[in-house]
């Protein structure tokens, strides 16, 4: 089965590819850029991944015009009861899960490492296996301090959930440390950002790491070669990851069966683990952001746009619009980005804009084979549009990077710097 990355290059190597390079070149003229994005987006119209129903899906069902529920309608005056319609109608589309209230958590270990004092948690859920956590904050800092939920990636890696972010000690298993290499420069980025004065939880969210599907637990005709590995041993891993992908669509549609959906799942865990950040003494609940790379980046459209607690949100690598989605680009996303019915009433970018006016930034790549430049540029417009329209211009930020899928040193400096100016400079 083909790798993930294996993927991406091939997607890299496209006749897109040529295009997406091209923007935020200084040395390629506005007009060229543009007109080679005009280019691109038509031969993608006319070739897209439903054949002749395409156009029609795209201009009927999706259209140009802003969505029932969308600020950029220019139908609502009221920026409250826009955003409460809205956000009740994402909910009645997500059909979220009934997860109890905060859980309760127990200390498994605690120690010191570079700097940070780290703490395992864990806590147990009405279903599942019992959630794994990571809390970092500085050793010997006061609080309380500002808090970050880290949201791991989805990454084709079902095997690792937070360890994908965060690094304990100076012996990381081979599979995290080869994660962290590929898509964050190295870093564990959740530790650099603790260092600079945060506490910051991450925790392992449906079905990843802790809470994931193990092979022994389902019926031995879809088990498709898959093991339940120890955590060195690579080739074991990679036969749960290739199980782990085959079993989505079989996820995807118990969970639709069951009255919900994906979303309706891990955003609700991801909540459970936001009170469990805001609880703690050591961190000021009024003072909490969350971010996350591609699969995180995901989630963090979600929490970002639906839980007021999340002061400010940096999605990275995970910003696009229905349209591509459905013309271009489902075939490289997992079944966990999809909410049946609500692209009737605002498009993807919007979710995330349900947070205006609240700080928010949004990082793309260039040469990102997972969306198409033109539609990533779309969306940064949308966005645009409704942080204008709230009256919040100033509190978003769409950058573009030079490159493929990552969240590396120079995106997580700014980031990070985001984060200081709306957490640490707030009053």
């Amino acid at each position: 089965m083909t790798s993930r990355r294996d993927m991406l290059m091939a997607l890299a190597s496209s006749p897109m590819a040529p295009f997406a390079a091209n923007w935020g070149n200084p040395r390629v003229p506005v007009d060229e850029t543009r007109k080679a994005i005009a280019t691109e987006r038509n031969a993608e119209t006319e070739f897209n991944m439903v054949g002749p129903y395409g156009n029609w899906l795209a201009n009927q069902v999706l259209g140009d015009q802003p969505g029932k529920l969308s600020l950029r309608s220019g139908q609502w005056q009221d920026l409250d009861a826009w955003r409460t319609a809205a956000r009740k109608r994402a909910w009645e589309c997500i059909a979220p899960v009934d997860l109890g209230k905060s859980p309760e958590v127990r200390v498994d270990s605690q120690h010191d490492y570079d700097g940070l004092q780290i703490e395992h948690l864990s806590w147990q859920l009405p279903c599942g296996p019992r959630s794994e956590a990571v809390l970092l904050r500085p050793v010997n800092a006061t609080g309380p301090l500002p808090g970050i939920l880290g949201l791991h990636d989805h990454g084709g890696n079902k095997f690792l959930g937070w360890r994908k972010i965060v690094r304990t000690d100076d012996s990381p298993w081979d599979v995290q440390r080869l994660h962290q290499e590929e898509s964050y420069d190295g870093l564990a980025w959740a530790n650099q950002v603790a260092k600079r004065g945060y506490v910051v939880l991450v925790h392992d969210t449906f079905p990843f790491g802790s809470r994931r599907v193990r092979v022994a637990d389902v019926p031995a005709n879809i088990r498709g070669g898959g093991v339940d590995p120890d955590p060195h041993d690579i080739d074991g891993i990679n036969k749960y990851n290739r199980f782990a992908s085959s079993h989505e669509h079989i996820m995807e549609k118990s969970l639709l069966s069951a009255g919900t959906t994906w979303p309706g799942v891990y955003l609700v865990e991801d909540q459970r683990a936001l009170d469990v950040l805001c609880s703690r003494p050591e961190v000021d609940a009024s003072r909490v952001g969350c971010a996350g790379l591609s699969g995180g980046g995901m989630r963090t459209v979600f929490l970002g746009g639906l839980d007021d607690r999340i002061r400010c949100a940096v999605a990275v690598g995970f910003m696009t619009t229905w349209r591509d989605f459905l013309l271009h680009k489902c075939f490289t996303h997992t079944w966990m980005t999809y909410v049946p019915l609500l692209p009737q009433d605002l498009d993807f970018p919007e979710i995330l804009g349900l947070r205006a006016p609240a700080a928010t930034m949004v990082q793309s790549c260039t040469e990102d084979a997972l969306y198409t430049l033109s539609e990533m540029q779309r969306a940064d417009t949308m966005l645009q549009d409704v942080f204008d329209r709230a009256g919040a211009k100033e509190l978003y930020r769409g950058i573009f990077y030079p490159g493929g899928h990552k969240f590396d040193r120079p995106m997580q400096e700014d980031a990070f710097t985001w984060f200081d100016r709306h957490l640490k400079q707030a009053n």
